[in-house]
């Protein structure tokens, strides 16, 4: 299948001309920056919550389990209408979707600064990711349809230079918020933030498809079911056990309800989803190589936002500072890796060798004993070179291989590779690492006991408990031992570190080989070209 230019793409291609080249260009400019704020907004918001979390914790007296939906709601939300929402910005407009997505984040935002509990936060967050998934699909949709063809490939590499960076973004915002502010603080800034961008999107244009077919509820209803049952699958297998029965029928269920929805999709006169578009290797191979690049970056994240705060003992705020090599790296070579993948026809060259550079990146995590952050930066350097080269062409492809009508679907298949990517690394990265600290740490956990046993034998259960449930679960025993018990604080300290680093090397030595097998996989399957000939 090929896709190649449109009467709209001849349009835009030609605007420059009819308009001024001066105006076109500014344009441009502004519809790329406006789309670009929303979207870090959204991403941001992933893994802002993550710093804020303890001061949220004792603030509304959340569980463990709660703490996790708190953050691991929005997600599931944000992945489950992604696609519909995609879909019905090509129908009613893009902008007006990205408005109201604006609105609904804002509101959501908003109403977390007056919850009491810690079940009315998780239902604000809910509500936020409902925004965030008319948001995200809708930006990128709103560039490719809305900026001339020959700018397009820059546009797109900003876009995913952004998106990849936001995360990060993120957690630095929150740290230097939660440096001098209440956590509260947090929700503000994303609630003026998305009343800035509601102003905004008045000033740049609207695009949709001019004739939609009849919308598909049923391909709606069962692709949000499946992807909600497999990202909670994912999400909550590291905390109940892969072998859990509601994690096996949420992921073998989600797993039959994707094989339904491909059925059905491909009996429907207009379909959610053209699943033929799967058929296209550019589409397909760009859609692997951006599951494969947030795979890696989460996991990653997941693991080196644990051993900065609790090995090296950073700060919320330093811990953000320490991964900005994966900000200059991602978005420069952003722009290096679309340029060569389009320029010299080497998509196949820069996909599989990007991936492969990350891949190098995580597996030296694993390998090398990172004692001092500039081992650590440096290999998180490698690793952000890779996914930079690739993450820009992989969106190109999948954008570039979709009608021009249908690109806030094509924005959604870009956004929910992104998220079941994201959720895949951190379960797989989760599960390791708890898997093999509950293995090294019983030694560590019976020595607590049976100290603090012969004083008081219920807090010895529930220290030895602590040390057993995580590294952050042993530091907190550790800190609140009195001053006499400064050697035994030590041991516990000195045991939990010895517990964890070895799985969390195993974890990148995993996410590593994984992303090596996509790179290989990459070299053989995806085309040379961005625009994939009609015979592949």
């Amino acid at each position: 299948m090929r896709v190649g230019r449109t009467p709209s793409d001849e349009k835009a291609a030609a605007e420059p001309e009819s308009t001024g080249e001066s105006s076109t260009t500014f344009r441009t400019a502004w519809l790329i920056l406006v789309a670009c704020v929303a979207v870090s907004l959204v991403v941001a918001a992933m893994a802002a919550l993550n710093t804020a979390l303890p001061d949220i914790a004792r603030a509304t007296g959340a569980t463990t389990g709660q703490m996790t939906w708190i953050i691991d709601g929005y997600t599931l939300v944000l992945a489950a209408l992604l696609l519909p929402a995609g879909a019905i910005g090509d129908r009613f407009g893009r902008r007006p979707i990205l408005m109201v997505g604006v609105i609904i984040f804002g509101l959501g935002s908003l109403a977390a600064i007056w919850v009491d509990s810690p079940t009315e936060l998780i239902i604000t967050r809910l509500i936020a990711g409902v925004g965030a998934a008319m948001i995200m699909p809708a930006t990128l949709s709103l560039i490719t349809a809305g900026v001339p063809r020959e700018k397009r490939a820059i546009a797109i590499s900003i876009w995913a230079g952004v998106a990849g960076a936001g995360a990060i973004l993120g957690f630095f915002v929150t740290g230097v918020l939660l440096e001098y502010f209440h956590w509260h603080s947090v929700f503000i800034t994303f609630a003026a933030s998305s009343l800035l961008i509601l102003l905004l999107t008045f000033t740049i244009g609207n695009s949709k498809d001019e004739h939609p077919g009849a919308f598909d509820i049923v391909g709606s209803l069962t692709s949000m079911t499946a992807i909600a049952a497999v990202v909670f699958g994912l999400l909550e297998a590291p905390h109940r056990g892969w072998t859990d029965p509601l994690i096996l029928l949420c992921l073998i269920g989600g797993v039959i309800l994707i094989g339904a929805f491909i059925l059905i999709e491909q009996r429907r006169e207009s379909p959610l989803l053209d699943v033929d578009l799967f058929r296209n290797r550019a589409f397909a191979a760009g859609s692997l190589s951006v599951g494969l690049q947030f795979f890696a970056s989460f996991g990653v994240f997941y693991l080196l936002l644990l051993q900065l705060q609790l090995v090296f003992g950073y700060s919320a705020l330093k811990s953000a500072v320490a991964l900005f090599p994966m900000v200059i790296g991602v978005g420069v070579f952003a722009m290096i890796g679309n340029w060569v993948a389009v320029r010299f026809d080497s998509l196949r060259f820069v996909l599989a060798t990007g991936i492969a550079i990350a891949a190098l990146g995580v597996l030296a995590i694993g390998i090398i004993d990172a004692d001092v952050y500039w081992k650590l930066g440096t290999m998180l350097g490698i690793c952000a070179v890779g996914i930079g080269l690739a993450t820009a062409p992989s969106t190109t492809a999948i954008m570039s291989n979709t009608p021009l009508e249908n690109q806030g679907v094509g924005s959604a298949v870009n956004d929910t590779a992104r998220e079941l990517g994201a959720a895949i690394g951190i379960a797989l990265a989760g599960s390791l690492l708890a898997a093999g600290y509950s293995k090294r740490i019983e030694g560590t956990a019976d020595l607590v006991h049976s100290q603090l046993s012969a004083v008081d034998p219920a807090a010895a259960d529930q220290a030895a408990d602590g040390v057993r449930s995580s590294l952050a679960g042993a530091v907190e025993v550790a800190s609140q031992l009195p001053p006499q018990g400064a050697a035994l604080a030590d041991q516990i300290t000195a045991g939990a570190t010895a517990a964890f680093m070895p799985p969390l090397q195993t974890a990148c030595l995993v996410l590593g080989s994984v992303l090596l097998a996509g790179a290989i996989f990459l070299g053989w399957f995806a085309p040379r070209e961005v625009i994939a000939p009609e015979d592949v």
